[in-house]
């Protein structure tokens, strides 16, 4: 028998402005937090900082890879530098300096890239990050999250601070459903088990994590008990959680807004062959989008509850 979920979930706002406002927090606590912007700054709300603190805020212009460098050498300095634009200009405009500036030295800086995915819906593919994790996840020495709601994006943006050594922090540009309770504690590297489940997991990222909940109650109507863990912390991987889901439940799916080749999945996969082979499917993206609606879009490319329903579906028929 399913175990009944118990989430009522209620949108929130943007994990981008959660960022931004969590981020005036943490600069009125700790001086040495810093900003640096590519004209964004009301995009990436980072604007909320750049009016509290202008003396701490420094604008590159349109030029992610000259920011990236000049966040390197402020966190040289003794400084904690949040270098912020859209995912899709910092991480493949920024590579080269992510590398050799930040990976290479492991100086302290903290990437964050907002309007992730293809949610940002008219702005067009140009625009739409589907690559980031897996080109985060590619660099050495650098943990990368991507929060589900405004209460842990909060939560990791005062974890990125604290921790020493380079972070990658994913946002996204639509108001979201907000999953936990204000107050609830996050550890970088450790996943969150929100529903319990023993025929099948689904894990998710960002806005998945919500579309899992609500697939876990499609199947939950079926009488199908299916485990949901939010993996917010992509590297390091909690890789316990996964290979004890993997044994108890024998099934994954893995749902992202973003390319399955390179993804939070392709991880996740690694992790279970190492420890408990299983049957898995996967829910993300495979090509790039068009312009339209957040919700038209996430409908037309498959990342809705009832597509993750589907994959689970798919896997407890390979998994008998």
């Amino acid at each position: 028998m399913a175990a009944k979920t118990k989430y009522e979930l209620r949108i929130g706002m943007a994990t981008r402005e959660a960022f931004g406002r969590a981020l005036v927090e943490l600069g009125r606590e700790n001086k040495d937090v810093v900003v640096c912007d590519a004209d964004l700054s009301k995009s990436t709300m980072v604007h909320f900082f750049a009016k509290e603190f202008p003396e701490r805020f420094f604008s590159c212009g349109i030029a992610e890879a000259n920011m990236v460098a000049i966040g390197g050498g402020l966190a040289s300095s003794g400084k904690i530098p949040f270098v912020a634009s859209f995912s899709a200009f910092v991480l493949n405009k920024g590579f080269e300096q992510l590398r050799v500036t930040v990976a290479f030295p492991g100086t302290n800086v903290k990437v964050v890239g907002t309007h992730s995915g293809i949610s940002i819906g008219e702005d067009g593919p140009s625009q739409m990050s589907i690559e980031d994790l897996s080109l985060a996840c590619a660099l050495p020495g650098f943990t990368v999250i991507s929060p589900a709601d405004e209460v842990s994006m909060a939560a990791f943006v005062r974890l990125a601070a604290a921790h020493v050594g380079p972070v990658f922090l994913r946002a996204g540009r639509v108001k979201v459903p907000i999953i936990y309770l204000p107050g609830q504690e996050f550890v970088i590297g450790k996943a969150f088990e929100l529903v319990e489940g023993s025929d099948i997991t689904l894990i998710a990222h960002g806005l998945m994590v919500a579309e899992s909940i609500r697939a876990a109650e499609l199947l939950e109507e079926e009488g199908i008990s299916a485990r949901v863990l939010d993996m917010p912390t992509l590297k390091p991987l909690d890789t316990d959680a996964i290979g004890k889901a993997a044994a108890e439940t024998g099934a994954i799916v893995v749902s992202e807004e973003h390319l399955v080749d390179g993804g939070l999945g392709v991880r996740v996969a690694q992790a279970a062959a190492e420890r408990h082979p299983c049957v898995m499917e996967f829910v993300g993206l495979t090509n790039y989008a068009e312009s339209g609606t957040p919700e038209g879009l996430l409908e037309k490319y498959g990342l809705t509850a009832a597509n993750v329903a589907s994959a689970a579906r798919r896997a407890l028929r390979r998994k008998k």
